[in-house]
């Protein structure tokens, strides 16, 4: 299983980004994927999951402002990041997760500007 991340980029406060993630089989595969983020320092974290059934779930820090979405004849899974805000500045990780197993992206950066 393979997740090549893109979108990142420079942004100032207030904009938006849209990130992709692209899985290299049929994301139906897998039981749920998310997006995480993380800083230099701290632990990542969750920034919104979609589940097989196409729930989605997101931590106050973001609720309202990101939204996680999926593509499933592209097998793509898609962060739409309105209002951003400098304390999003991380690096972002897509995830996917099949029963135990988990799968991670290699990454890309988000600065926000202020």
């Amino acid at each position: 299983v393979q997740l090549q991340a893109s979108g990142g980029g420079l942004v100032q406060a207030g904009g938006s980004l849209r990130l992709s993630c692209a899985a290299s089989g049929s994301i139906l595969n897998f039981n749920g994927m998310g997006w995480y983020r993380q800083v230099p320092g701290k632990q990542r974290e969750l920034v919104a999951i979609i589940t097989a059934g196409g729930s989605t779930n997101y931590p106050d820090a973001v609720k309202g402002r990101f939204t996680i979405s999926r593509d499933t004849a592209k097998n793509t899974v898609d962060l739409q990041m309105n209002s951003l805000k400098p304390e999003d500045t991380a690096v972002y990780y897509c995830r996917a997760r099949r029963d135990s197993e988990l799968y991670w992206g290699q990454g890309t950066l988000v600065t926000v500007s202020s």
